[in-house]
């Protein structure tokens, strides 16, 4: 195993604001002009054209291998599987994964062809043969299914999706969600004058070309954190993209240091193999502290380079803003002579039990909604620190102590709001994504719409949290609801242009050896596929089961409804499941297999919202809407 870097002993994290609050933030007189975005107002729908990632990546550094391979390993009997290479986080594979094999892989790593899932590194032992230097095989002592410890293509935003609304108003968790998805848009103002480099081969600045099969994403943090220090009174200064090369990372910081007061890192701070700039701090300069007792956040790094102070933010764009809200942004406001913003604030009750027992201070992102009483509830919004959405979906932290092993359902919380201006939404609106809901919700006054999907949606407007859930296909529970309106949607195959392999029903899915794309089994699109598939199970006279196993790729499925079409867009899928309304707009063929409702249910408490009156009279009207979607049709009754 290759030598890293560990978070042994973690600081606590009143020394970590001592060592931030022993350097020496005073501000010189140069100001350096920045790019205009915060604090403005969106004229119009932001929608995402791209899936955020745009493959899929392991989640955690391990092995990439077959699933069902693992299928029977535990400490007591593991699994040997031969190694057949490397992949690095920002290179593109140039293996394949078979029957008993694994690749090693790091995190945010592309996924090699033939593997599904990621075994963690510390549930394995790797090999090495007498004769030979390095491993040979690797011994697996944790079973995984397909999709454990992968991050889906899409997965934390989906082409397609309603990204913003008109009429928002940029914060820099907006800025980091438009960040994600490619706008070149950053705001900074004022003093200190406050260096930022970003790292990690990976990367790609906003308004660059992006080669998703490279695994490269977006650059969010440089332009999220430079929108906090301007927040906070400083000046940013954004550096070139560093990488991971030291060299030019040592060149980099030095340069920055000598120009700044401060100098920002985010990334290359975790215990990976390629981390490298702890390194750079220690040899140029002074390492103070690394690793704090707080999450998000714990890979932390603060120190000096030469005269200037430098703190490293995690790589993570909710951990990276988390930690320089909580920790850096103070001492820049204090080093600007700015008084400490207005409290901002609000207590309310949690809206369901929420568990926890990690023994270090937790800042948990928590969105809020207004019940029938107008009782201010708080939900987490927690989709893990990679997912850029956490930024947007969430209205503040509530800080939870390293001794609380969990929050009571009604427990009384506060909660740290992101921005004085932060409110409510006037509709939480829950469920299957839809680009007519997009429509819809645009004429809205401040909404919010988490895409779970309907199984999912329907789960949490049984627990009281949302106003609304929206469900599509033959997706039932017992929950109590007012149905709002709805409309019907046409839905089957999405296949390339001039449908090349002939593709004519799901028979040629199970017959034929053709790449298939699905969706997450809490589509209700999903649920019309599986009711289609029982339906020709009954008619060949054999089990679904027997059909499911016979369709490559039916047992992974996407988030976004889009994510199938731009799979097969793009090469990488002969078929996908989705919208006849999403083929024609990509430029695609379409093999109908049916129609199935869309209707929007509200919580019997919350119908006399003024959120939710808005939503049902729109239902009655917007017949305009579903006229501008092919295979859409309006039914409000």
């Amino acid at each position: 195993m290759s030598d890293r870097k560990q978070f042994r002993d973690l600081a606590d994290p009143d020394v970590a604001r001592e060592a931030i609050a022993s350097l020496d933030l005073a501000p010189d007189s140069e100001t350096v002009p920045l790019a205009e975005a915060r604090g403005r107002v969106l004229a119009e729908r932001i929608d995402a054209d791209l899936d955020v990632p745009g493959f899929d990546r392991a989640s955690v550094d391990g092995y990439a291998v077959r699933g069902r391979d693992t299928f029977g390993a535990d400490e007591a009997d593991p699994i040997e599987f031969d190694l057949v290479g490397t992949v690095h986080a920002g290179t593109e594979p140039e293996i394949e994964v078979g029957a008993g094999e694994a690749a090693e892989i790091s995190t945010g790593a592309v996924m090699p062809a033939g593997a599904d899932a990621v075994v963690m590194v510390e549930r394995t032992e790797e090999l090495t043969d007498a004769d030979a230097e390095t491993p040979s095989a690797v011994a697996v002592r944790n079973a995984v299914a397909p999709g454990d410890n992968v991050m889906l293509a899409g997965t934390d935003v989906a082409a397609g999706a309603r990204a913003l609304g008109p009429g928002t108003r940029l914060t820099p968790r907006e800025i980091g969600l438009l960040s994600a998805l490619g706008l070149d848009e950053v705001p900074v103002r004022g003093t200190p004058t406050i260096g930022i480099v970003s790292t990690g081969d990976e990367l790609v600045r906003p308004g660059e070309e992006l080669h998703s099969e490279r695994g490269e994403i977006y650059d969010v943090n440089s332009y999220t954190i430079a929108a906090g220090v301007e927040e906070a009174g400083g000046q940013a200064k954004l550096y070139p993209h560093a990488g991971d090369d030291y060299a030019e990372m040592e060149r980099l910081l030095l340069e920055a240091a000598d120009e700044c007061d401060l100098v920002l890192s985010s990334g290359s701070t975790s215990a990976s193999a390629v981390d490298v700039i702890y390194r750079v701090v220690e040899e140029r300069g002074e390492l103070l502290l690394h690793g704090v007792a707080v999450k998000p956040g714990k890979p932390m790094l603060i120190g000096e380079l030469g005269d200037s102070a430098y703190v490293g933010l995690p790589g993570y764009p909710v951990s990276a803003l988390t930690i320089f809200r909580t920790f850096v942004a103070p001492a820049i406001r204090e080093a600007a002579a700015l008084p400490e913003p207005q409290t901002a604030t609000v207590r309310g009750r949690m809206a369901r039990r929420e568990r926890y027992a990690e023994g270090r201070l937790r800042l948990m992102p928590a969105g809020l909604v207004t019940d029938a009483d107008g009782e201010t509830l708080v939900y987490p919004v927690d989709k893990g620190s990679g997912a850029t959405t956490s930024l947007v979906e969430a209205d503040g932290v509530v800080a939870v102590d390293p001794d609380t092993e969990y929050l009571g359902e009604g427990e009384e919380v506060e909660v740290q709001l992101f921005s004085p201006d932060v409110r409510a939404p006037t509709l939480l609106a829950v469920g299957e994504d839809d680009p007519a809901l997009s429509r819809l919700l645009d004429r809205l006054d401040n909404p919010r719409f988490l895409p779970v999907g309907s199984r999912e949606g329907l789960r949490r407007l049984s627990n009281t949290i949302p106003d609304v859930a929206v469900v599509a296909g033959p997706v039932d529970r017992d929950v109590e609801t007012v149905d709002l309106g709805g409309w019907t949607r046409e839905w089957g195959l999405v296949v390339p242009a001039g449908n090349p392999e002939r593709v004519d029903g799901l028979g040629d899915l199970v017959d034929r050896d053709l790449a298939f794309v699905n969706r997450g089994r809490d589509a209700g699109i999903r649920a019309s596929l599986d009711a289609a598939i029982e339906d020709l199970a009954t008619e060949r006279d054999t089990s679904r089961r027997e059909l499911t196993d016979a369709i490559r790729g039916y047992g992974v499925g996407t988030k976004g409804f889009e994510s199938p079409a731009r799979a097969v867009a793009r090469g990488s899928a002969d078929v996908g499941l989705g919208l006849r309304a999403t083929a024609d707009a990509l430029g695609l063929d379409f093999v109908p297999l049916g129609t199935e409702p869309v209707r929007v249910r509200a919580n019997p408490d919350r119908v006399e919202r003024a959120g939710v009156e808005e939503l049902a009279a729109e239902l009655e009207t917007a017949s305009d809407v579903f006229a501008s979607l092919s295979g859409y049709d309006h039914d409000a009754a």
